[in-house]
């Protein structure tokens, strides 16, 4: 039998990498002769540049950057051959997918300018930044990537990309002419104006699920700022003040204001927004382009059982991207799939799918979270034991 794992990860307890090698574990020992195939998944978030980048044989790239608060912080992008990705997935970065073979970089934003980089008492979107995820591009440009793939989940940031702006070459300045730094919400209403011009850069993509506009009741700061630290009275002082600046960015690099309204834009605090409207990036479907990168269907239709699983799995897991979207492809396949997760409240179950709970009723989330490897690979272990 052949077994497909494509876990996702389970939130401060697993990566993916780890949820799958625990599954894999489990089922060897159980059944050494079942052949596995492992393809952990990303969102964009956390381990996007390791996941991608490990399934095309890439190298990943460590440096300092600068943090989300400023502090340096060790971070990683990653540089693929062009050839080693499926052509599928080139298909979405270059008119001629075919003959591209060039290096391609991985960002996660979340390297960088991540909510789980900061402390509970550190997350204050006035006064956090994108600087470090500007420096983690700049460095892939250097490197001499022709294109830069930029996963955007986990940001702790509402600056609408201005301090990576700022370290790729634009500047935020006062009425004096003196440059404003580091240009974070809190200081934006010392920006009279922006100046120069971006550096020299390969085209960007941003892998993104998220269709939020940049401002209003679905925007960045109203759905996301209250994750990372706004308080509810501050959600229209910072809509009216990121207002300003995205007008600011749109005057000084000719863009029409309108790309504000684009599905999309508000994703991670606005850095989509500010990098449409001064390096003209592109948006991609962060789950379809992460799924042909991994050459996900073909593992799918080549496995006899699909097992996959996240943190939590309820009936927004099913809504087309992650675990869902992988239980989706395979049933529609006719392949049997089996659900492992922290905790499971899905109530419209299609059949074919099976969901488990590892966590043991009444364990406290701490210790949960803690003990979620063995409760995974105890959990898979009981399946292949019946």
């Amino acid at each position: 039998m052949r077994v497909l794992l494509a876990f996702d990860k389970f939130k401060d307890s697993m990566t993916a990498e780890a949820a799958c090698e625990a599954a894999a574990t489990a089922i060897h020992s159980a059944d050494a002769a079942t052949v596995l195939d492992a393809c952990p998944l990303a969102d964009g978030g956390e381990g996007f540049a390791t996941i991608l980048t490990q399934a095309a044989g890439g190298e990943l790239r460590r440096l300092s950057v600068t943090g989300p608060v400023e502090r340096k912080v060790a971070a990683a992008y990653g540089l693929v051959a062009g050839g080693h990705v499926p052509v599928a997935a080139r298909a979405q970065l270059f008119a001629d997918a075919a003959a591209t073979a060039g290096p391609i970089a991985v960002i996660e934003m979340a390297a960088a300018s991540g909510l789980a980089l900061l402390a509970p008492g550190e997350r204050d979107v006035w006064r956090t930044t994108t600087v470090g995820t500007g420096e983690l591009i700049r460095a892939a440009a250097d490197a001499g990537a022709e294109a830069i793939v930029l996963g955007v989940g986990g940001s702790a940031t509402n600056d609408l990309g201005v301090g990576a702006l700022s370290a790729l070459g634009l500047q935020f300045l006062s009425a004096a002419g003196t440059p404003v730094m580091p240009p974070v919400p809190a200081s934006w209403g010392q920006i009279a104006r922006c100046a120069g011009a971006l550096r020299s850069l390969p085209p960007i993509f941003i892998a993104c699920d998220v269709s939020n506009p940049l401002l209003g009741p679905n925007g960045a700061a109203a759905v996301y700022g209250p994750q990372k630290g706004l308080q509810p009275e501050d959600g229209a002082r910072m809509d009216h003040a990121g207002a300003r600046m995205a007008l600011l960015l749109c005057a000084q690099c000719g863009q029409p204001d309108t790309l504000m309204d684009v599905a999309g834009a508000g994703a991670a605090g606005g850095i989509a927004f500010g990098l449409m409207v001064a390096a003209g990036a592109r948006l991609l479907p962060g789950f379809d382009f992460v799924s042909r990168w991994l050459d996900l269907d073909a593992k799918i239709a080549a496995a006899d059982l699909v097992i996959t699983g996240e943190g939590r799995f309820d009936d927004s897991s099913l809504s087309g991207k992650g675990p869902g979207a992988v239980a989706a492809r395979a049933l529609a396949l006719g392949k049997p799939v089996h659900v492992f997760a922290g905790a499971v409240a899905a109530t419209h179950v299609p059949a074919g799918l099976t969901l488990h709970a590892i966590t043991p009723p009444g364990l406290p989330l701490a210790e949960a979270l803690r003990e979620a490897p063995a409760n995974l690979g105890a959990a898979v272990r009981r399946l292949f034991q019946r």
